[in-house]
């Protein structure tokens, strides 16, 4: 009630500086409108930030797979080695006839071998025979089991 008793009293008596229509208050925002501010709005602060946070989340989603297939690569490495040493092993043998059997090792590996004669119809006439050489190497990683697989050829002498 105070305040709009000042306010009449000053209109009365008191001309305005500023144009016709025109308050004290309002000029105050004029002034305000016209200052450039500086600074973020909150919104803009929010959606920057969840901008960030789904960016971090992502590069950290692909870190996490990158280190997943190179433990992965690692055991393939591992398991290949071990094939490739198994199957000169039995390249190297001279009396290398026709079988399968699967060894297991220490460190939980499966080797399974096959070894069988192949294209029969193609060498029937000659001294030699065509073994076919196919070497799997099963192992399991967590829950799943991987496996790897060889093959190849030996030609050995037919005996009589």
């Amino acid at each position: 009630m105070n305040f709009l008793f000042i306010t009449a009293f000053q209109t009365a008596f008191f001309p305005s500086p500023y144009p016709q229509g025109e308050t004290k208050r309002g000029a105050h925002v004029q002034i305000q409108s016209n200052i450039r501010q500086s600074g973020f709005t909150l919104l803009e602060v929010l959606v920057a930030t969840a901008i960030l946070g789904i960016a971090i989340a992502v590069v950290l989603q692909l870190y996490s797979a990158n280190l997943r297939a190179i433990s992965d690569s690692g055991d393939y490495v591992i398991a290949v080695t071990r094939a490739e040493m198994k199957m000169r092993e039995i390249l190297a043998d001279d009396d290398l006839s026709e079988k399968a059997y699967s060894e297991t090792t220490n460190d939980g590996y499966r080797i399974d071998i096959a070894v069988a004669e192949t294209l029969k119809d193609r060498t029937e006439n000659l001294q030699k025979k065509l073994l076919e050489i196919v070497l799997t190497i099963h192992w399991t990683k967590g829950t799943k089991e991987r496996a790897y697989t060889l093959m190849t050829m030996k030609m050995v002498n037919k005996k009589i």
